[in-house]
């Protein structure tokens, strides 16, 4: 009687993943490109922070965007209107990008003329942050109205991100957020990660983001 075969779909996925996004990076920075994946739960406020970022940097850097949603092309005319490169990406119902995906929608771009690409990834709290798109920086947003128990609940983002956006400061004293035991649940999970409470309204705690972007930059150059 033959043997059943068995084999890890999993783990070859992840591995063809890496290789592709590993390639990605490489091409990036051919081109001198930096790339930052940004995830965040729906209604977060990810494209609107994306404008303020495009607006408070696009005197100094090429800014291109991908964005990434089920269907719709409102984001990408959001971020053109202030001042990116953009396309659409839709993604017929997935829940995440993977490299492929993400190269795909970067070879439709064009980094030659960009020195900064945000991938605005599909939102979700889960599938995203399984996948190596070759971002050179992850980062996650987390807005006030979602609650400071997230880290609890999703603890994967959280563990695995660059840096965090806390958004929506300024709706603060309406809802029973605290912020200090949010960094220490985060901080828990991952002791070297960068948090940013921003008000995209106010722009308040916006510099200190954008700084943080160029530093990243720079050192990856």
């Amino acid at each position: 009687m033959n043997e059943v075969r068995i084999i890890s779909i999993k783990k070859n996925i992840h591995e063809d993943n890496k290789k592709v996004a590993n390639e990605t990076r490489e091409q990036l920075r051919s081109n001198q490109a930096f790339m930052i994946n940004v995830m965040s739960s729906p209604g977060s406020g990810k494209t609107t922070m994306l404008v303020r970022t495009i607006e408070a940097m696009k005197a100094k850097y090429r800014i291109g965007v991908l964005e990434a949603d089920v269907d719709s092309d409102v984001d990408a005319k959001s971020v053109m209107e202030a001042g990116a490169k953009a396309i659409q990406m839709h993604t017929g119902g997935l829940c995440h990008l993977d490299a492929t995906m993400t190269r795909s929608g970067l070879d439709e771009l064009g980094t030659e003329d960009c020195d900064l690409v945000f991938l605005e990834n599909i939102g979700n709290l889960i599938c995203p942050v399984g996948y190596d798109t070759g971002a050179m920086k992850n980062i996650a947003i987390l807005s006030v109205p979602e609650g400071d128990d997230k880290p609890l609940k999703y603890p994967m983002i959280f563990a695995k991100v660059d840096a965090l956006i806390v958004s929506k400061i300024d709706v603060m004293p309406y809802f029973d957020f605290n912020m200090e035991l949010l960094e220490q649940r985060v901080r828990h999970l991952n002791p070297d990660i960068k948090i940013f409470p921003i008000s995209a309204k106010t722009n308040e705690g916006l510099s200190n983001w954008t700084e943080w972007v160029e530093h990243a930059i720079k050192g990856d150059q």
